[in-house]
């Protein structure tokens, strides 16, 4: 008797949390883009996860980037743009789609410490590790995926172009 109602609680345990795991699951949308569907289909508006310049926006792929879980999002930068060093709270990994995007570590932009990625290229952005990029003559397009929510915190805060110190 005791075997049955021990074996009728772990049921009952693991049935409860097969559905609250699958209810707290987000929903990733299906989704097929060719690089030509992604630079005409740039409708991104959002400033979320980006480095907040202007002419600098996102477009959200999948999830909240402002709440906590997975999410998946376009970043477009115009060429000849320059990010400060700023960093996020979660760790991101990103794909370099279209352009030539140059990027570094370190707590202040340098020109040395940049590294060129053309398109196809990835690299991490580490929570909380400060990095910085630069476009040249071309736009470019990152796919940056990321667990959130996410947030932009320059390491100089009168780099922040929300902080009304701009340079």
């Amino acid at each position: 008797m005791k075997k049955i109602l021990f074996f009728r609680l772990v049921v009952l345990g693991l049935a409860v949390l097969a559905v609250s795991s699958s209810a707290a699951a987000p929903a990733i949308p299906e989704m097929r883009m060719t690089p030509a569907e992604i630079l005409s289909g740039d409708q991104g508006n959002s400033q979320i996860g980006s480095s907040k310049l202007a002419g600098v926006h996102t477009k959200v792929l999948a999830g909240n980037p402002a709440a906590a879980g997975f999410y998946s999002i376009l970043l477009f930068v115009p060429a000849h743009t320059t990010i400060q060093a700023h960093s996020h709270r979660d760790d991101r990994m990103a794909t370099v789609v279209s352009g030539n995007w140059q990027f570094g570590y370190g707590s202040h932009f340098e020109e040395n410490g940049l590294k060129p990625l053309p398109a196809g290229s990835v690299y991490s952005e580490p929570g909380g590790v400060n990095h910085f990029a630069r476009t040249t003559d071309t736009p470019v397009v990152v796919q940056i995926s990321g667990y959130g929510p996410t947030d932009t915190r320059y390491f100089n805060p009168g780099d922040d172009p929300e902080s009304g110190h701009k340079k």
